[in-house]
């Protein structure tokens, strides 16, 4: 059967034709049944795809044409479909084969119900099946269905989440991660949710540090979680996003650099009151716009600091222009004037702009159960996330309970023919002592009792060498250092998630006077000469000091000690700042810690 696409883009109507074999319904294969692969051509465009996706649409547009798109089997036929809503999006056209996109959905998701063909099948059909529901997230938001588009994005990173492990979720897969994450950044953000915002921004930077997306990503998220910040009245953290989005900005002739410079332009005027350079700042990034939408944005911040400071004639010049030509802020600049029309007790213009404000009245009731509907279904995912990584860290406390149930156990024997061992030896030296003071009554007495002597010291010198504990070879290999690595490494610890979750992970004092202790023997009185080169460091600090020492991140260090990350991140700047140093506190403790071993 040869199915029919066409594509309508700006200068002409392409047509791409696909044959494919598909039935009507999808019924779910047999679970243990192998489904055939990709073809090389597919598998071709695919990989293409995500590097270059104008290249590969058009060696989609080639396939089409060819003699083998007119015999593709069931799965590929689906995996088509796929790339084809992929790729029409990734070229900035609209999704035109919706039906036969919802089919492959059905068609991916029956494959990984119940799953159990071979590990690199299901590696495939997982990530095909994500793909076809973050797709058809897309579809849905072109039609303005939002909820339905963050159901489908949710969707997909749950099954991303369910076959895949942490460390799997690397190359392509963390692209894909980024890309879904984004997605809800943008829903979310349209939404007006700066708490749901700030959640995925920080995942896909999560994300993005181990597979980049673009040079300009990481930028654009870091300024979008200032943004939200701001929005919830947090300066502190505002001004730490905007900060590190400048520094990760790569060029300067870009839309998200003047967003940047003007947002944080009216963050210092609503923090510091620094009007002249806030307003100098907007109307430079004013001159800069590219196009008008852009120029409407900046005179809306402009208007609103003159509203802010009383100067209504100013506020009218840029309000106004924004009320007549753009629609989508028009609502924001019609409240502004409203009040400067009362304040200067015109009725005409008063009753003007409030018939304005009244006729969005519907869309805001319309907008707020939207958002009601959309925080329910993403705090869903939320609590299916923490049960998830709650059963995780159960199982791996069961394990790990198992083996030190049967690493006691080994002790224990150890330690028992170790006792006997030295029971014998000591009973075999007591027959020896025994047998020598009889030989010294035939004559041998002194010379007995000096290998008496003799024995009796080389006993008491073994029983001082087994009583002794012996110091680690280095401190990483300390017991202390082992099992709070061995924690780290099971906890997965996440900034993102409350300390108190992983009350399971914490260390108690004695292990952290233990942790102390194993530093200053490794790196002579480590945290005794820290204290003495740095006196603000406080007894917190120098704990802290000997988890980073560790290498730990401050994700690690709030689960481990029971501190909000926003405590341990802050700290760490400002011991950062008393080190006098920019490297990361591990490197720089790290190098303080071996100044006694090179001397």
């Amino acid at each position: 059967m040869k199915r029919v696409m066409h594509i309508l883009n700006y200068f002409a109507v392409l047509t791409i034709m696909v044959a494919c074999s598909q039935p009507t319904k999808v019924e779910a294969p047999e679970p243990c049944r192998s489904v055939a692969g990709p073809t090389q051509e597919l598998a071709a465009i695919d990989t293409l795809m995500w590097r270059q996706p104008d290249s590969a649409f058009a060696m989609l547009q080639e396939f089409a044409s060819s003699a083998a798109a007119d015999s593709l089997d069931e799965f590929n036929g689906h995996y088509c479909q796929v790339l084809i809503s992929e790729l029409l999006f990734k070229n900035d056209y609209g999704q035109s084969n919706r039906e036969e996109l919802l089919e492959a959905v059905s068609y991916f998701d029956s494959l990984i119900i119940a799953d159990e063909r071979s590990e690199s099948e299901q590696d495939r059909n997982a990530f095909l099946d994500a793909r076809a529901h973050y797709i058809n997230g897309v579809g849905y938001a072109e039609k303005d269905s939002v909820v339905e588009a963050c159901g489908e994005y949710l969707c997909a990173l749950r099954t991303m989440e369910s076959h895949y492990p942490e460390n799997e979720l690397v190359g392509t897969k963390a692209r894909f991660m980024v890309l879904t994450y984004n997605r809800l950044v943008d829903l979310f953000s349209d939404q007006y949710m700066p708490e749901s915002v700030i959640i995925c921004s920080k995942q896909a930077l999560h994300y993005d540090a181990i597979e980049p997306l673009s040079p300009t990503n990481r930028a654009n998220v870091l300024y979008r979680i200032g943004t939200h910040y701001d929005m919830l009245k947090e300066a502190d953290s505002a001004a730490f996003y905007y900060e590190a989005a400048m520094k990760a900005m790569t060029g300067r002739n870009s839309l998200v650099y003047r967003d940047l410079i003007s947002s944080m332009a009216y963050h210092e005027y609503s923090i510091h009151h620094d009007t002249m350079n806030s307003l100098d700042s907007l109307k430079r990034m004013a001159t800069l716009s590219v196009g008008e939408r852009e120029r409407l944005i900046r005179f809306l911040t402009i208007g609103a600091i003159y509203h802010d400071m009383g100067q209504y004639d100013s506020a009218k010049v840029y309000l106004e222009p924004v009320l007549e030509n753009s629609p989508d802020k028009a609502e924001i600049a019609a409240g502004f004037l409203r009040d400067i029309a009362i304040s200067e007790a015109d009725t005409l213009k008063t009753e003007q702009y409030a018939r304005l404000l009244v006729k969005d009245a519907s869309k805001e009731v319309e907008s707020q159960a939207r958002v009601s509907k959309l925080n329910d279904i993403f705090q869903q995912h939320l609590q299916w996330e923490q049960e998830r990584a709650d059963a995780e860290r159960q199982g791996k406390v069961r394990v790990q309970r198992n083996r030190m149930i049967v690493a006691t156990g080994i002790l224990a024997v150890l330690a028992a023919l170790t006792a006997w061992l030295l029971y014998r030896r000591k009973m075999k030296a007591e027959r020896e002592a025994h047998r020598l003071e009889k030989a010294s009554m035939s004559g041998r007495l002194k010379k007995s009792n000096q290998e008496v002597r003799e024995l009796k010291d080389q006993i008491k010198r073994q029983e001082e060498v087994n009583a002794k504990p012996q110091q680690a070879e280095s401190f990483t290999d300390e017991p202390i250092c082992r099992l709070i690595m061995e924690r780290v490494h099971e906890g997965q610890f996440k900034a993102q998630m409350d300390c108190k979750l992983y009350k399971d992970a914490a260390l108690s004092k004695e292990q952290v006077t233990a942790l102390r202790d194993a530093a200053d023997r490794h790196f002579n009185l480590f945290t005794v000469r820290l204290a003495k080169a740095y006196p603000n460091l406080t007894k917190n600090d120098l704990d802290y000091c000997c988890l980073y020492l560790l290498g730990l991140s401050d994700a690690d260090i709030s689960a481990l000690m029971q501190r909000a990350y926003t405590t341990v991140n802050d700290r760490g700047r400002k011991m950062k700042s008393i080190f006098g140093a920019e490297e990361p506190l591990s490197v720089t403790l790290r190098g303080f810690a071996e100044e006694s071993t090179s001397n």
